[in-house]
């Protein structure tokens, strides 16, 4: 009877099109509601509740590591800690029982990210210059003011960074394991960190304990060579001799300052007793022409 009534509702032509441009316009009407900011971030949110994202980092092995996490309530380990704080991860499962991680950053659903020192669990504008983070100034002395993410973690945030400070009792593969070490590919350039590396003393020479790399050439048959890197802050005997020439222009310097300030003391002292005289000589010439 409903299907009936309703193909004779829509028998003639003018009623059919109000039938179907109304259906149109009930579809269009839900993405017509989310033009405003404010009911996208809710659409968003609502779309994203269950959905987590943890990027963790080993700076033992050089490795990276990101996970997705749908139960919410695993991530409520995280809340209301701020950046920098450490947090035991043993909630997140079996696995990673016993380990620590640091909290370095992270996103909220709308993609702005956390800021260090801002203590508030929103979104706050700030007005931020060279040297803030979360801003890069595109003009010399440019300041802008920008939406930033405050850095005590909530229920808002999307993504966080996690940087590993205590290893817990499993392997995790590819971010703990002996398979997901990242050697480096150069080695250390300046000459406390070489001394450093090798256990080395001051009197031993760095220039041998350089770490060289082989490089092959890009014309075919060309053979392999080893480069080295320009070692920095390197105490060598052409740099002390600079350093005592430097010095000795700074002495020579401030003795022919001072030399040129005693003669300068010295005609102006002159100049004062040259004046002091011409005045003298006038108030007894004036005296004197008033006694005649």
């Amino acid at each position: 009877m409903l299907d009936k009534a309703k193909d004779a509702r829509c028998s003639t032509p003018d009623l059919q099109f109000c039938h179907e441009y109304g259906r149109l316009w009930t579809a269009a009407v839900p993405s017509l509601l989310c033009n405003s900011f404010r009911q996208y971030r809710t659409a968003a949110n609502l779309t994203l509740i269950n959905f987590r994202k943890l990027n963790f980092a080993n700076p033992a092995t050089g490795a990276q590591k990101s996970i997705e996490i749908d139960d919410d309530r695993k991530t409520r380990i995280f809340w209301e800690k701020r950046m920098s704080q450490d947090v035991e991860i043993d909630a997140l499962g079996d696995e990673w029982k016993g380990y620590v991680v640091r909290i370095g950053g992270g996103n909220d659903k709308q993609g702005f990210p956390m800021k260090q020192g801002v203590l508030v669990p929103y979104r706050v504008r700030l007005l931020l210059g060279e040297g803030h983070s979360c801003y890069r100034q595109r003009r010399a002395g440019e300041r802008r003011r920008k939406s930033v993410r405050g850095c005590i973690v909530a229920a808002d945030i999307q993504a966080l960074h996690l940087i590993i400070v205590k290893q817990g009792e499993q392997e995790i593969p590819g971010l703990t394991d002996e398979a997901s070490i990242q050697p480096k590919r150069l080695g250390p350039k300046r000459a406390n960190h070489i001394r450093k590396f090798f256990n080395l003393n001051k009197e031993d020479d760095v220039r041998k304990f350089v770490v060289r790399r082989e490089v092959t050439g890009k014309k075919e048959g060309a053979k392999p060579y080893t480069k080295a890197p320009k070692i920095q802050r390197l105490i060598t005997p052409g740099r002390l001799q600079r350093k005592r020439h430097l010095r000795s222009l700074k002495i020579r310097k401030t003795e022919a300052q001072k030399e040129q300030k005693a003669e300068y003391e010295k005609v102006v002292a002159q100049r004062q007793a040259e004046k002091k005289a011409a005045v003298q000589a006038h108030r007894e010439a004036a005296k004197a022409a008033r006694k005649a």
